[in-house]
């Protein structure tokens, strides 16, 4: 068994949060372990809760188009959440729980070891540019501590807000460029940079 593996296992049997009471599964994550791409979103939802697997609601299907659209497969990619249990009725999650669940996710991170980390929604955006809004930074590599962070919207934004969709669909289609520029970048001090792209 891989330590990443293994990492899941300790997740589902966590307890640290209230999430823990409502639960029906644990959604760890799922895909690629040594996975180029790393996509975090917000927290499972209903669908998620019941297969225990990240991202399989309408929300999942939309973000598998995106994937296709840049030659890609889910199991090519590593997918997660910033919490890792279902919030009742689909709430935001609370600060507490983002912070309960907040040694899981820097694990997986150490262990997959991504090239790029695409934060999906402003939660998980927050998660690593608390000061940022979504709305301005959307479809903006940056770097820091040498890893690639690149800001989109929720798959689910555009769902609910059909004007989101081609904007979602164009900073999907950038993916592959900055990829391949920030694999010519050579490494730098350990900050924020706005990588030249955009």
């Amino acid at each position: 068994m891989s330590a990443l593996a293994r990492l899941c296992d300790d997740i589902r049997a966590c307890q640290e949060c209230e999430l823990a009471r409502h639960r029906n599964r644990v959604v760890p994550g799922a895909g690629a372990e040594d996975a180029d791409l790393l996509f975090i979103g917000e927290a499972p939802g209903w669908h998620e809760d019941q297969q225990g697997r990240p991202f399989v609601g309408p929300a999942g299907q939309f973000l598998e188009q995106l994937l296709s659209s840049i030659g890609l497969r889910r199991d090519d990619v590593y997918i997660a959440n910033v919490v890792k249990c279902r919030p009742p009725e689909n709430r935001e999650p609370l600060p507490a729980e983002i912070e309960a669940c907040r040694m899981w996710l820097d694990r997986q991170v150490a262990l997959i070891r991504p090239r790029m980390i695409v934060t999906l929604g402003r939660h998980s955006l927050s998660r690593y540019f608390p000061t940022e809004t979504i709305g301005k930074v959307h479809g903006r590599p940056r770097q820091l501590d040498g890893v690639l962070y690149y800001p989109m919207y929720h798959p689910a934004a555009a769902l609910h807000q059909g004007s989101l969709r081609q904007t979602i669909e164009a900073d999907m289609l950038k993916i592959p460029e900055i990829l391949a520029q920030g694999r010519e970048e050579p490494p730098g001090p350990i900050e924020d940079r706005q990588l030249s792209l955009f």
